[in-house]
């Protein structure tokens, strides 16, 4: 809720939940398929009641089959998400830079998309079909099942790991749909400047670990530090002015309330 909060003032054009993210602050867990339906919308629910930014939001699987899966684009819409993303991981799934991933028929998967897409009630609700066949089937089996994706009504394709940049620019090649580049530092994926994946051809970018790898570095340093040390007064991580901290919180907020409700003697 914090990273939401700072990310919805910065003026970019989309936020994105991440699964790995939101599972590993939510549940301390892995992203691993052991957060359900439930833990997810509930999240969805409460970093877009915070936020004014349009939101995509990692929905996995869709959490089932196809019933789920209308179950999942209906909460996710309601809940407040701009756009909903789905793979086409067997579950329980993984991460999609994680090794042993393994994936559904493609067309099991392309039945998913069209529910998805049957089940908005808002149009422009947008439907993000994600692939993870690059890294155990191969980038061509990867591409022909977002080919598929798209015949089945996706928005935007998401063909997850490709390992180069020859295969990004085979990927934007192919296909007249926007398309989603990972920007995972120390993923499979080559990190390129936005003025890379725009040459490439991709409409969409996103960066879904940079902030939690900031903050868990920043965790680590402050918190040898206090160890070391038993207090932070010498710390060399630096740290959020504490009233501009507050203030981000909304405690300003809860002082003009507490004024404006105060009982007169």
């Amino acid at each position: 809720m914090v990273s939401a909060t700072m990310a919805d003032r910065m003026g970019f054009d989309a936020l994105y939940m991440t699964g790995y993210g939101t599972v590993a602050s939510y549940l301390g867990l892995p992203d691993a398929g052991l957060a359900s339906y439930a833990d997810m919308v509930n999240r969805v629910q409460q970093f877009a009641s915070i936020t004014t930014t349009p939101m995509i939001c990692d929905a996995d699987t869709g959490f089932g089959g196809l019933l789920n899966v209308m179950h999942t684009v209906r909460g996710y819409e309601a809940a407040g998400a701009c756009a909903i993303q789905l793979e086409d991981q067997e579950f329980p799934k993984k991460c999609g830079h994680m090794l042993g991933r393994r994936v559904i028929p493609a067309q099991q998967m392309a039945d998913k998309i069209r529910v998805a897409v049957e089940s908005r009630s808002d149009p422009n609700f947008l439907i993000i079909a994600r692939t993870d066949a690059r890294t155990t089937l191969g980038l061509d089996e990867a591409m022909r099942r977002a080919e598929m994706y798209a015949r089945a009504g996706a928005d935007l394709l998401f063909i997850e790991s490709p390992e180069s940049v020859e295969e990004m620019a085979q990927i934007t090649r192919a296909f007249d749909l926007p398309l989603v580049a990972n920007m995972v530092e120390g993923g499979r994926t080559p990190v390129l400047t936005h003025e890379e994946l725009k040459s490439l051809g991709y409409g969409l970018a996103i960066f879904p670990a940079t902030a939690f790898l900031a903050a868990g570095a920043a965790f680590e340093g402050v918190y040898n530090s206090l160890k070391a040390d038993g207090s932070s007064t010498k710390t060399q991580v630096p740290l959020y002015e504490f009233q501009k901290f507050s203030k981000l919180m909304g405690f300003d907020w809860v002082s003009e309330f507490d004024q404006a409700h105060a009982q007169k003697d």
